[in-house]
Formats: C-alpha cells, structure tokens, sequence
C-alpha cells in the first residue's frame, strides 16, 4: 500500500497531477470521488450520493437533486504525489462546466459503466478532452452489477470512441461475486475482502492464470504494435518485461496513442487504489507538457512550468461566497505569494491576493505559496472573471481563455415584487459572473429581462439558486428556444447604393453583392471585386457591415447563419467615399438582398436518448413521434429497451414529466445538442407568431 499522509513535495512540476473525473450521468463520478479522497486519507468516512454527503456534491440542489451540477475541486496526497481532481458535472446542461474544466487539467479519468458501457455523455466529454489534448485513463466501473461485462463496455470504447484500449486489468469473480481483479502488468492478484477498504496481494488464482497469461500476451502484441522500444523487446524475447510494459503504457497514455482500462466498482470501494496507482504512473505531470502559449500584443509566448520564471495563471471558475468572490486558479508558471500584486491582462487592473486557499470542494485550507502546476483558489479579486489571464505586472501575458458555448434555451425572469426588482438585477448580475455559459439581456420590443441558457436543467438550477441565495421571489416565462435564420434560396448582383448629404462631407458607397446559401452553420464573405473599383480598406467595411446585418433576420429576428455573401462590384467617389459609408451599405445591402431571397428558420436539435422498461416502448415511441421525433436506433438490454432519438428542442419542454408518467418513474433519457434542422414550413408561421 502507499502511504497517504501529508508530504513535502520536491517539485510541484512532477509531484502534482492535475485530473478530471469524467463521465455520463449516474456512471459514478462522484462516487468514485468519495472513494478517492477515503482512500487517500483525506476523509475519515465515507459520503454516499443518495444520502447527500458526499464532498464534492456540496450544493444543496446537487444533494436535493443527486447529480453534480458544478464542478468541484478537490485535493489529496497518494504516494508522495499531491492529486489535484476536479469531479465534473454528467448532464449535458452543464456541459461548460466541463469544458473550462478540461482547459486547465493536464489528465482524466474517464468513468464507464459496466453495463451501459459508452454512453452520450461520455461520448461528448470524450470528444471535448480530446480537443483539449486531454490523455485519459478509462476505469469500468460498476463491475459488481448484474450484467457487468468488461469486454463489452471495452468494444464500446472502440467501437464509439475509436480508441485502442489498453486493458491491464482481468476482473475476479462476476457481478456480486466480483471480489478483485488480476494486474496483468505485474501479473499479481489484488483482492478485497468482505468489509475491508484495502486489497491484499496474492498469486494469480488457478483457474485464472492461463486467461491472465492470454491476456497479458494480447496486451504486449498490442504495446509492441505502437511502441517503438518495446517492439525491439519483444522481437527479441517474445514478451516484454513489467518494467518496460509500464514504461510504454506511460507514453502511450501521454501521447494519446492508447487508453489504459482498468475496472472495479467505486460503491464497494474496490478498484480505487490500483486506479491512483495508475494515474501517478500513467497520467502527465505538469512538467511533462508542453509549455502553455499566450500572446502580448501580437507576439506569442512561451511559459514553462518554472516556479522562477514570471507568474502566469488562468481564471477558470468564480464562485460568490458568504465571505466574498472566490476564484480558482491554475498557475501556469512562476510562484504567487499572499499579498502579492497581479495583473488581470485582459482589463489591464492590477489586484492584491488577499488568500491562497487548497481546495476541498466546499472546506479550504490556507497555503502561503502557489507554484507552477498547482491548482488553488485565491481571494481578494474584485473584477476577474473566468477565462482572465492573471500574470506579474511587468511580464504581461494572455492565455487563450476556455471556449463557451452559444445559449439555446431561454426564459423571461421578473421579480414578483416591485422591491425586489434591483436585487433581482444584482443576482442574475452575478449569477452570469459566475456561470459564463448564462447570457442576460432586454428584450427590446417587451422590456423583459431574458436570461438564455445552455438547457431546461440549467435555466431552472439558475433560478432556483437565486431564490435560496438571496431570497427573492421570481417568476418564469415559458423557456423560449433560440431560434437562427438561413437562406434557402439567395439573390445574385443585387445592387445597393448607400447617399447621404447632410451638409458636410457627405457618404457615398455603391456595391453590388450576391447572396447563396452556405453547407452548414457559419458565415463565408469573400471579394471578386477588380481593377482596384473598390480599396482592400472598403471591402473589408462591406464585410463588417454584413456582420452587423446578421445579428437580426427578417422572418422573426433571429441571426442569420449559413450563408455566403460575395461581393462583386462598386464604386467609390472621390470624396464622400469612406469605412463608415461602405460598412452601411453592405449593412443595409444583406437586409435588402435577405428580403428579397427566400429564408427559412432553423431550430435546435438534440439526440435523446431513451431508456425505457420493454413493456413501456410502444408508448415511449409514439409519445417521440407526436413531439416531430425521429427514431434512429434501438437496442435492447436486460429487461430494458434504449431508444436514440432526433427531437427538435422545443419539444422537449416538460418531456421528463411525460415520460416519468408513462414509465411509472422507471423511464429515463438524456439528451444532446447536435446541430440545428429546417423548421417545416407548416410549423414557421405558427413558431413566428408565438
């Protein structure tokens, strides 16, 4: 066993691995968080989700509701290496909560269920790692259920994620009767007892050691496919020593080239040791990537992870405390003491840091110091937002900030109550401070005030937050979908002549534009103008002022995507011509030339997937039909039928209570953004007009 205690770390850059836990919903993130911190030592005794005890669920909603909802970060020492882990949300809705999540980690654990294998949203967490360059374990979780199946959930990872699964792992015993499971690296049993929290080492039982010698010869042909070195190895002797093997899983790991699988069940706390074992052996240090990218001005920069070269971190999570603004950091380079002046880059303030706080979810402990590779919290900032560059005042950098999502879901928010009206305007104030992902604005033509999200869940977690937080009551319009304008059919050599006199110098801009639609989502502009008719300055105020035309359609007002606009002829006058008259005309040119084309509305669509008892399907399907869904596949498992689903996102409203009555409570579904589709024209005037 490792020891667990507290140490003096000698080098922050390779004694600290910075991880997430990943997951679908209810695959056991947060359980296997709770196991984590247990087994490290940093607590006593163990929280369990449906009894609302665990650390990291620490919100009263994610307790009430028995999913995690926001990010929590947590500390612990395993082996003379401080773990830095952050259990992320499962649920679509929150989604962004993952993303900056991932911006700032150097690894994760990616959870699976044993029965359900790869699920949706383990799919999109997969994907959002692997844009970040995220290496990744896979642990297998839930072995002790009925119907648990290594193998199968394994060929999900393949087949759905296209990895190459480097399973190290052979479970002992199946379903209850799961009781360890074999390390075929060093070709040694580790077994749980019934009631105890640790393993014991032992030889490889009998009847399992010619299924753990095929096994761990698949796994050296395997590693011996990718790996360079130990393919020399294993020329040479037909195998390849533990030593060597654990090597090359390493760099396999880092290089993403191989997913390291291991299994166990978190609940029964089985499993969780060899996975820390794992992920210190396994998973990068912040010294072993590469060095983070900022810019100053237009000149990119490197910063290492050097706890003497200048001091550079990223703001990735603020959080409204009782005792004021808490925010986390993950400290790129340099070293940040208590008291010491920073820099946010991005609004050119420069702020003292009051604390330097290690994280337990909600519990902190005072630190004097944070180095290169440390994630902390940090209090005494007043302007900084996520996604702000801190850095030292006189070595000025800007890390590229956590990308955010579009909102697609929004809802009308008014105080019941005149008095409330201006703490009401504080709460969402500093609700969309802390949650990016929320957007606030006035509806120009209502005057309500319009808070936009990223799904039902999380419109109503958002508003049941101010209602506990400040105690204020609030009523909530229909969630209205965001809806977005296309050209079905465009316009060629429309003409636009932009003449103002006024006295003065006068605007003069002639254009000539033509408008087609585009494959996909997103804006094309591009010139075919020759013979210098129109200067390189002017085209690209064309293109600016198409820009501004596309925030509002002409069907209903909603932007405008997937077209291309070319410009193909104009004039310009002597005098009258200038930027500001050219950026009208190609403004006031698209909304002429979008009128007289034909528009179509686009709505968003999500992937449901259904899980549902076989004698509730026939319900379930015709249920997805009346909501314009469109069936994509089905698979049966034990007792239970899941159904994957296209279904507009404004027909979901309220889907979760039809479904719970249909189901008596035992249907479940989770749903996924995919793209937007063409509103049918029989539909348009009724979704317009509502």
């Amino acid at each position: 066993m490792r020891t667990t205690t507290p140490t003096t770390f000698r080098d922050a850059a390779t004694d600290v691995r910075n991880l997430g836990i990943l997951a679908h919903v209810d695959a056991g993130k947060t359980t296997l968080t709770e196991r984590v911190l247990y087994a490290t030592g940093a607590i006593h005794k163990r929280g369990e989700v449906h009894e609302g005890t665990t650390v990291t669920d620490c919100d009263t909603q994610e307790r009430d509701r028995g999913i995690t909802i926001f990010a929590a970060a947590v500390s612990c020492t395993w082996d003379d290496h401080r773990i830095n882990l952050i259990d992320t949300p499962g649920h679509v809705d929150f989604s962004d909560e993952v993303e900056r999540s991932l911006r700032v980690l150097d690894g994760a654990v990616a959870v699976f269920d044993a029965v359900a294998g790869v699920e949706p949203q383990s799919e999109s967490v997969w994907r959002q790692a692997d844009r970040h360059g995220v290496p990744r374990l896979a642990f297998v979780n839930k072995m002790d259920r009925v119907g648990a199946d290594l193998d199968a959930a394994v060929a999900s990872l393949r087949e759905r994620l296209h990895v190459v699964p480097l399973v190290v792992q052979l479970p002992m015993g199946r379903e209850d009767g799961f009781t360890g499971v074999v390390d075929l690296v060093r070709m040694r049993a580790l077994v749980w007892g019934a009631g105890q929290d640790t393993y014991r080492v032992s030889a490889v039982p009998d009847e399992l050691r010619e299924e753990a010698r095929l096994r761990r010869r698949l796994l050296d042909e395997q590693v011996a496919e990718l790996h360079p070195a130990a393919l020399d190895e294993y020329c040479a002797t037909s195998e390849l020593s533990a030593d060597t093997l654990a090597d090359a899983l390493r760099e396999l790991t880092r290089g993403g080239e191989g997913v390291v699988v291991l299994c166990g069940t978190a609940y029964r706390n089985r499993g969780v040791e060899p996975l820390l074992d794992a992920v210190v052996a396994y998973l990068p240090a912040p010294a072993d990537m590469p060095p983070v990218r900022g810019t100053l001005g237009a000149v990119e920069q490197e910063r290492g992870p050097d706890p003497a070269a200048p001091f550079a971190a990223l703001a990735f999570k603020v959080n409204a405390t009782a005792t004021g603004r808490l925010t986390c950091l993950r400290v790129y380079s340099g070293t940040l003491r208590k008291g010491d002046a920073v820099l946010d880059a991005g609004t050119g303030r420069t702020e003292r840091i009051g604390r330097i706080l290690r994280v337990q979810a909600d519990r902190h402990t005072d630190v004097e110091r944070a180095v290169a590779g440390d994630i902390v919290a940090v209090v005494g900032l007043k302007t900084t937002r996520a996604g702000s560059t801190l850095c030292a005042p006189d070595a000025p950098l800007v890390l590229e900030p956590p990308t955010v999502a579009a909102p697609v879901v929004s809802v009308a928010v008014e105080a019941r109550t005149r008095t409330d009206t201006g703490r009401l305007a504080t709460a969402l104030a500093r609700l969309v401070e802390e949650d990016p992902s929320l957007a606030l604005r006035t509806d120009p033509k209502t005057g309500q005030t319009v808070l936009s999200g990223m799904g039902e869940l999380h419109l109503e977690v958002a508003v049941e937050k101010i209602r506990r937080s400040h105690g204020i009551g609030i009523e909530v319009g229909r969630p209205r979908v965001a809806y977005r304008e296309t050209v079905a059919r465009g316009v060629s050599g429309l003409v636009y002549r932009h003449v103002k006199q006024d006295g003065g110098a006068g605007q003069f801009a002639h254009v000539v534009i033509d408008v087609e639609p585009l494959d996909g989502e997103g804006f094309e502009f591009r010139s075919t103008v020759g013979g210098g008719r129109v200067p390189q300055e002017f085209v690209r105020a064309v293109e600016t002022g198409c820009r501004d035309a596309l925030v509002e359609g002409p069907l209903g007002g909603h932007p405008v995507t997937g077209l291309r606009v070319t410009l193909t002829d104009g004039a310009t006058h002597s005098k009258d011509s200038s930027e500001m008259a050219f950026r009208a005309a190609g403004r006031f040119g698209l909304r002429e030339a979008l009128r007289a084309g034909v528009m179509e509305l686009l709505e968003p669509v999500v992937e449901v997937v259904v899980t549902v008892p076989d004698d509730a399907v026939g319900g379930v399907l015709g249920d997805l039909a009346a909501r314009r869904g469109r069936v994509s596949g089905s698979a049966v498992r034990t007792g239970t039928t899941v159904i994957t689903a296209a279904v507009p996102l404004a027909e979901l409203f309220g889907y979760a209570s039809r479904l719970r009555s249909r189901t008596q409570g035992r249907g479940t579904f989770t749903a996924r953004p995919t793209g937007y589709a063409p509103v049918p024209a029989a539909l348009t005037r009724e979704t317009l007009s509502a």
